[in-house]
């Protein structure tokens, strides 16, 4: 079973899969009657950092099912600023080029 909020595309390498469209968070125990239904005997899920997928993991552990947490990337290395004036002044910084040449 796969369940995602948007259409798989294209369909995965997966054998007899079945693909589920639903939007959570979903009550542990709806992914509880969903996990018994389709026989799921392990559950992929990513980290998402936040309780939306608390009732899937729940559930899965009630049952004994094996859970596999697929870590966030991290975050890319980008320029950042600790107050408003600071990343006003890099903004200033970055537009200044286009502003001398008048674009």
């Amino acid at each position: 079973l796969i369940r995602s909020v948007d259409p798989v595309e294209p369909k995965l390498a997966v054998p007899d899969a079945h693909y589920l469209l639903a939007r959570g968070p979903f009550p542990e125990a709806d992914e509880r009657a969903l996990l018994e239904k389709h026989g799921i005997d392990a559950v992929v899920s990513k980290n998402s950092g936040g309780e939306a997928t608390y009732g899937k993991i729940a559930a899965a552990r009630a049952l004994g099912i094996e859970v596999v947490m697929v870590r966030r990337p991290p975050l890319p290395d980008v320029p950042s600023a600790e107050t408003v004036d600071a990343l006003a002044a890099k903004v200033d910084h970055l537009f200044a080029p286009v502003a001398e040449r008048g674009v």
